[in-house]
């Protein structure tokens, strides 16, 4: 825990009035790291465990929203958006000796099998099921914790001028996933109803029991965006973890639900492969951040796989029957 002490960590706990016995340095935490500065578990005389995350200064006002978005989605009775806990003075985010803490329950989990939970017919409908009750219970949130749109073929447009001018042979593998994508989502896509998603949806964003979602964890990216976001980005981590997934049973489970449920538009389905194309565009960005030359390729093969497979995947998913 390099520039964090056992004493700046207790300290900060106090502010939650919570007594520290024991840091947890053995208990694996899920999710994404780089969402935080330094996080940790703390364990209390009462055996409760915390989750304690010390976050970047230029972090706070965006996750102060993210909470109250927690708050509220918990309050309208999403089951499973683990809010943070407020400290004694009310506030979700508390300042000690200079750095910025915030805390929520540690809920344990059930290591994912990888890649055979890709498999999972249950996993799919109980996925589905989050993004259903996701859907109910945003409906009504209030302006101030709403984002304006979010528009994935401007950030594509803004990432694929600066890899032409830094990365040119890169650009010329990746031309024909942008020009696929201006075919057949660039048309439709700011006519594409809308509505509050999770963002980053997928397996390894949840925490999991043997039998269902414990918690879904990292909502960094949440905001109003196309209201098929949260369901291609989902079905596309499934491809990326083995292409077979893509016509199995845990992708296919999970659109069914969706179909029953009637929380996607009929002009949505169709943007499916185009829009699960362009969102590898955000994966590929984070490739390019960390300087992984073996996730760029086998990124790249990757997009160019749903490219190519489009209509052939289109299809099957719409002849999937819809059942319970």
């Amino acid at each position: 825990m390099p520039g964090y002490n056992d004493k700046q960590i207790i300290n900060a706990a106090r502010a939650w009035n919570l007594t520290v016995s024991s840091i947890r340095r053995d208990i694996e935490i899920s999710g994404s790291p780089q969402r935080c500065e330094f996080r940790c578990v703390v364990e209390c005389a009462d055996h409760d465990q915390y989750v304690m995350e010390n976050i970047h200064g230029r972090m706070v006002d965006n996750k102060q929203t993210i909470t109250g978005r927690l708050d509220f989605l918990t309050g309208q009775g999403l089951c499973g958006a683990n809010p943070y806990i407020r400290a004694a003075g009310g506030k979700h985010i508390i300042q000690n000796d200079g750095c910025f803490w915030q805390m929520s329950p540690y809920i344990p989990g059930v290591r994912l099998d990888r890649p055979g939970y890709a498999f999972d017919g249950w996993r799919g409908k109980a996925m589905a099921d989050f993004l259903i009750s996701l859907r109910q219970t945003s409906r009504n949130m209030p302006e101030p914790l709403l984002t304006p749109p979010f528009s994935i073929l401007e950030y594509i447009d803004t990432l694929t001028g600066r890899i032409q001018a830094r990365e040119p042979r890169l650009f010329e593998i990746v031309t024909p996933v942008v020009r696929y994508v201006e075919n057949y989502l660039a048309p439709v896509h700011d006519a594409l109803p809308t509505a509050f998603c999770h963002g980053d949806f997928h397996p390894l964003n949840m925490i999991w029991s043997d039998n269902g979602i414990q918690a879904v964890i990292d909502w960094e990216f949440c905001g109003i965006k196309p209201e098929i976001y949260d369901a291609a980005t989902l079905i596309g981590c499934m491809g990326m973890e083995t292409p077979d997934a893509l016509t199995g049973p845990l992708v296919t489970a999970f659109i069914r639900r969706l179909k029953i449920s009637g929380i996607l538009s009929d002009l949505s389905w169709p943007a499916l492969p185009a829009f699960m194309a362009a969102i590898r565009f955000g994966w590929l960005s984070e490739w390019l951040r960390n300087r992984d030359t073996e996730m760029i390729e086998l990124e790249t093969v990757y997009m160019g796989l749903l490219v190519n497979h489009a209509e052939g995947l289109k299809n099957i998913w719409q002849l999937a029957p819809i059942e319970n």
